[in-house]
């Protein structure tokens, strides 16, 4: 049994201050004052069950939205709509206590049956985060109103991981547009959505649990990093969520108006192989693309010394987590020997990348390594949405590529064939599925063998984790410093 309680009043300002890597104030806010958050990513639509898009949980997820259960800044699992939750004996059933006192804005009771409805509606979505989750469960039942158990298909250490991100979310059963009228339990509701500006999120002054200090925040869409600093610097925005131009950190450096908040996130920066090439498909030439790159120096280089580098597909926030980093220490003599002993000469690779703001500066970082051991790499940058999508992602049209994937846990993707990589490894799936349906007690240790196993083999070039660097205003406080989640929690942000 895994229990605990909601923090509240007192007890839940202190938990913002331990969380926050420091105070960070826009001076004198009350309880009715506003903030105005900057972020990169617009989302498509507020339905978070038809699309995968990371912009709209950011926004709606823990805000808007709660979930059973969510994910805490340290990587471990929380109560929120659920007080208490444990595994059944039989291995497959998770059995969750709701807390008597969560409404809907509505008011309408966060009960049994509105989780089951919630349940039901989210099968029904396409989002395929959504779907892996649907897909696992066999059956939901009411127990008694302030109870709810859900039998899964079969063991899953990794099912309740993904139920608290948005597979998890539980709607108000009045809602009939999510993608207009999203309506949750969350301490905020959609106020408006000015498209290509701001999403504005208003205070439900009857939320069921400590209320937040804010009345109002403006998720205020900046996709320019250079645009995104100036708007910090001028007090356009109280907030730069994300930090996309490292290199500007120098113009925060002054105490008295702001404050750098520096950790971790999700968000692996991968460079991504195509396994269905020949040449990628001996592990001679992967093995020299992993020497040929100092990985290091690329960080240096391309994103200003922030962020930490990895060796497989996992995060320091992930309970399996290892250093990894030594397997291929940065060694162009090596790399050489073993593209001579594959018989490789004169090796030319597409390296086609979405563009970002870290992807083209990497990406030319890589060729020069990799230049200077034989390999020719042509680097061409695409429109996100309308080339990499269908021609990288989804038709294989490349040799390589560089992408953040922020998905939480998503080492799980090698072990999918179809999925972009075309990575074929039956060991390596064998030990994800163990890991999944095996005993917890299992769990890590066998998730750290997929781990260095993925490493080995060198399935990919893992360069380094996408840091959580933050700035905000002197005095804010309540910032996480690790980005665990899709989700930018404004609840727990407030103001001195």
């Amino acid at each position: 049994m895994v229990s605990a309680k909601r923090l509240i009043g007192a007890t839940a300002v202190l938990l913002t201050w331990t969380l926050s890597l420091t105070a960070c104030s826009v001076g004198g806010h009350d309880s009715d004052s506003d903030l105005v958050v900057g972020v990169t990513l617009e989302p498509p639509t507020l339905d978070l069950t038809m699309s995968d898009a990371a912009g709209i949980p950011q926004v709606l997820l823990y805000n808007v939205y709660e979930t059973l259960v969510r994910m805490g800044d340290d990587g471990e699992i929380e109560p929120l709509l659920a007080t208490s939750y444990e595994l059944l004996d039989d291995g497959l059933t998770y059995q969750f206590d709701l807390d008597p006192e969560a409404r809907f804005t509505s008011g309408t009771v966060v009960d049994a049956a509105a989780v089951k409805a919630s349940i039901d509606l989210m099968s029904q979505g396409t989002s395929k985060l959504v779907t892996a989750a649907m897909e696992q469960i066999e059956s939901v039942s009411v127990v008694d109103a302030d109870t709810v158990a859900i039998r899964l298909k079969q063991p899953s250490n990794f099912w309740l991981y993904s139920m608290t991100s948005t597979p998890g979310v539980i709607f108000d059963p009045a809602i009939n547009d999510l993608a207009n009228t999203p309506m949750g339990s969350g301490p905020y509701t959609v106020e408006s959505w000015t498209k290509g500006d701001r999403i504005t999120l208003m205070r439900n002054d009857s939320y069921w649990a400590a209320q937040p200090q804010f009345k109002q925040v403006s998720f205020r869409y900046i996709p320019d990093p250079n645009a995104m600093v100036s708007a910090m610097l001028s007090g356009g925005i109280d907030v730069m969520a994300e930090m996309t131009s490292p290199d500007a950190l120098g113009q925060f450096d002054d105490a008295n108006r702001f404050t750098i908040s520096s950790g971790t996130t999700n968000g692996e920066i991968v460079m991504g192989f195509n396994h269905d090439r020949p040449a990628l498909q001996d592990l001679r030439v992967r093995q020299a693309i992993a020497y040929a790159i100092d990985r290091q120096a690329l960080v240096d280089a391309t994103w200003g010394g922030q962020g930490q580098v990895i060796g497989s597909m996992s995060v320091p926030t992930d309970p399996y987590y290892q250093d990894l980093t030594g397997i291929y220490p940065y060694d162009p003599a090596k790399a050489r020997t073993l593209l001579a002993s594959a018989g490789v000469a004169d090796l030319q690779l597409a390296l086609r990348i979405p563009i970002t703001p870290y992807g083209g500066p990497a990406a030319n970082d890589i060729a020069t390594h990799l230049a200077e051991v034989g390999i020719t790499v042509t680097v061409e940058e695409l429109d996100f949405s309308s080339r990499w999508l269908p021609e990288v992602y989804t038709d294989g049209d490349y040799d390589m590529t560089i992408v953040a994937h922020v998905e939480a846990r998503d080492i799980v993707n090698f072990a999918n064939p179809d999925y972009y990589w075309h990575y074929r490894n039956p060991e390596f799936a064998d030990l994800i599925d163990q890991a999944d349906h095996g005993s917890s007690g299992d769990f890590v240790p066998t998730m750290e063998q997929a781990a260095r196993l993925l490493a080995d083999d060198a399935a990919a070039e893992f360069l380094f984790v996408f840091p959580n660097l933050v700035v905000c205003r002197s005095g804010i406080i309540g910032i996480p410093r690790n980005a665990t989640s899709l989700s930018f929690d404004v609840s727990r942000i407030s103001a001195a």
